[in-house]
């Protein structure tokens, strides 16, 4: 099947005679374009770059361009696989990688146990004391916290930017409520859960273990979460190493999946291998390190992508009301979907 922002502009604005306005068309094309960037970014560069950095952390032996070709092997098996494959591998790797991660989070806050109440108030008393207030009134330190936090988030649980509904639209349901109704949790598990437990993890080990803060800077990234999971004796590094490095590579692949079919809508099947080529190649140049400009690529193509995917739900707004209220509150929810749905033979 296929999904996505640039099919929902064109068939929810399509005239009664079969054409497509062109403002709906931009919409689609603009939507496809920026989404290829910010997958390169966001889901091959920065992952990669990601999974160097983990294991450089508990394995600083290893020659990065080692880890980097190693990265970009095991992802060009998979993903010249076809996009069957990567399915299949990401359907095995995400629950194991869910778990043994939610599993090692829960054996640190036992360990902490004592600190998870002082860290939810170490939380608390950072955001809403008169120094946060006053430090973010004075000069640029308002809008830095928005910028990064806007970002970061977009970043986390993909909120907002339309990637989700072009996997999504490839899943065997009734209706497209019931599906939407699943994809909507994806922001809840990744944020509220995964991402709250990371922190009182690592909040509650700093002040258990305040030798983790080193000459008044505190570690950053993977270094930080690498000396959080060191603190469960022999488990604890090889738990955070396999959790992360599967995160990792799940979303590399996932990505990859996002970027096929947005090439596929501009170009047609003939642009899948040069996209594919042109993935691969952009993490192996994260995994062996750019710099900033990776993280700077990936938040501007996923400021991009975001708008003309908002700009979309917001027009669209009445039909959702409409649809919600006859699947979800008048109880339609097994109610088939008749309507032709595009489709693609899946190679």
């Amino acid at each position: 099947m296929l999904g996505g922002a640039m099919y929902a502009w064109e068939r929810a604005f399509k005239r009664k005679d079969g054409s497509i306005p062109w403002w709906a068309k931009l919409g689609a094309v603009s939507f496809a374009l920026f989404a290829i960037v910010a997958t390169i970014g966001t889901g091959s560069a920065v992952q990669s770059a990601a999974m160097t950095g983990i294991i450089e952390s508990n394995f600083p032996g290893i020659p990065t361009w080692a880890i980097a070709l190693v990265i970009t092997i095991l992802v060009s098996l998979v993903i010249f696989g076809g996009v069957k494959t990567v399915s299949n591998v990401c359907e095995k790797l995400v629950p194991f990688m869910a778990i043994a991660y939610t599993v090692g989070c829960f054996v640190i806050m036992a360990y902490n146990w004592e600190y998870i109440a002082p860290a939810f108030a170490l939380i608390f008393e950072c955001a809403f004391t008169a120094k946060a207030a006053f430090g973010g009134a004075v000069g640029s330190g308002i809008m830095v916290a928005l910028q990064f936090g806007c970002a970061r988030g977009l970043f986390s649980n993909e909120s907002g930017l339309g990637s989700a509904p072009i996997v999504a639209a490839a899943a065997a349901t009734k209706n497209p409520a019931r599906q939407a109704l699943v994809a909507m949790t994806g922001t809840f598990w990744s944020t509220v859960v995964i991402c709250a437990i990371t922190g009182i993890v690592l909040i509650s080990t700093m002040l258990a273990h305040p030798g983790i803060v080193e000459g008044g800077s505190i570690k950053e990234g993977a270094a930080l979460a690498s000396a959080a999971f060191a603190t469960i004796p022999y488990l604890g590094t090889p738990i955070l190493v396999i959790g992360m490095v599967s995160f990792a590579y799940s979303t590399i692949l996932g990505w990859s999946y996002y970027g096929n079919r947005c090439a596929t809508y501009l170009f047609g099947r003939k642009a899948i291998r040069p996209y594919q080529i042109l993935y691969v190649l952009v993490g192996f140049l994260g995994a062996i390190g750019v710099g900033d400009v990776v993280w700077t690529v990936s938040d501007i193509g996923n400021a991009l992508m975001a708008v003309p995917n908002i700009i979309m739900v917001l027009l669209l707004s009445g039909m959702i009301a409409r649809e919600t209220k006859h699947y979800v509150y008048e109880d339609h929810l097994d109610e088939a979907y008749e309507e032709e749905i595009p489709v693609i033979d899946a190679k």
